[in-house]
């Protein structure tokens, strides 16, 4: 999706099965490929990869694609009287996803949304946000799901649904609309909260980066042990999302944080890393 002048692109991760959440306490990495969204649109569905993988293109079957896909639904309120802020909106996207992943409804054995995350996690990860306003928004808002506010932005996330099955609220909702912008630069992130680092030298769709921040926070999310989740969901996920100095960008994509690459269909060169995810207690000593 997004919210903003683009289709939603495709940027797949593909992890090692090792790394998967299934199979590991503490995997790093998303599932990717790139594929079309479901047939009420022709936009393809926002995938992200990550760093580990030594090529963005399919180059092998995976076992994954023979599975039924999902797609994570975001929906972000753009009333035109009151956008919210470019940062903001991408803050708030992120926490829109892991405030999910936390949800005792995912969480627990026989949680209502735990079998669908799960088929989610198993087969390719995909994000699509839409856009929505006035009586589009409060249709959404009726579905299950659950809101996630900012200092001024409202994110909306569901639970996954497959790829060819998408409520007929959110499916006509719209990818398209008026791109975001910060009023003030965005001041420095507060001590000690993590940090979605965005690379300096690529220019992004708003849209596209809300998924991409999602992703990252999904990444850091995956890597943390049960102990480290439950404190950083219990301080309401706080985390920032900036632009990367150039001369950091180099020392944050080569240590051992979650780093996505995007798969380059649109906006940006195959392969691009385009947010690391700087999460303190992922910091190596």
């Amino acid at each position: 999706m997004t919210s903003v002048n683009d289709a939603e692109t495709p940027d797949p991760d593909r992890p090692h099965d090792s790394d998967h959440p299934r199979n590991s306490d503490h995997p790093d990495d998303a599932g990717r490929a790139a594929t079309a969204e479901p047939a009420e649109t022709a936009e393809p569905a926002e995938t992200a990869e990550p760093a580990e993988t030594a090529e963005p293109a399919e180059t092998a079957a995976d076992p994954r694609d023979d599975r039924t896909q999902y797609v994570l639904p975001l929906v972000v309120r753009l009333e035109r009287a009151t956008p919210p802020g470019r940062t903001d909106a991408l803050e708030t996207s992120a926490r829109a996803v892991l405030t999910l992943l936390a949800d005792e409804r995912v969480t627990a054995a026989e949680g209502e949304w735990a079998e669908r995350v799960a088929a989610w996690e198993d087969a390719r990860i995909r994000k699509v946000v839409r856009r929505a306003r006035g009586g589009e928004w409060r249709k959404a808002a009726e579905l299950p799901g659950i809101t996630v506010t900012g200092e001024s932005a409202e994110v909306r996330v569901f639970p996954p649904v497959p790829l060819d099955g998408w409520p007929k609220e959110l499916a006509k909702l719209q990818v398209s609309g008026t791109d975001l912008d910060d009023v003030e630069p965005p001041a420095e992130p507060a001590p000690g909260i993590p940090v979605l680092w965005l690379n300096p030298e690529l220019e992004m769709s708003a849209g596209k980066t809300m998924a991409q921040t999602g992703h990252a926070a999904q990444l850091a999310w995956w890597r943390l042990d049960e102990a480290q989740r439950k404190e950083w969901a219990g301080a309401g996920f706080p985390l920032a999302v900036r632009t990367a100095d150039p001369a950091a960008w180099s020392r944050l994509t080569s240590g051992d944080l979650p780093v996505v690459r995007d798969a380059g269909f649109t906006e940006i060169a195959p392969g691009s890393c385009t947010v690391v995810a700087d999460h303190p207690a992922l910091r190596a000593d």
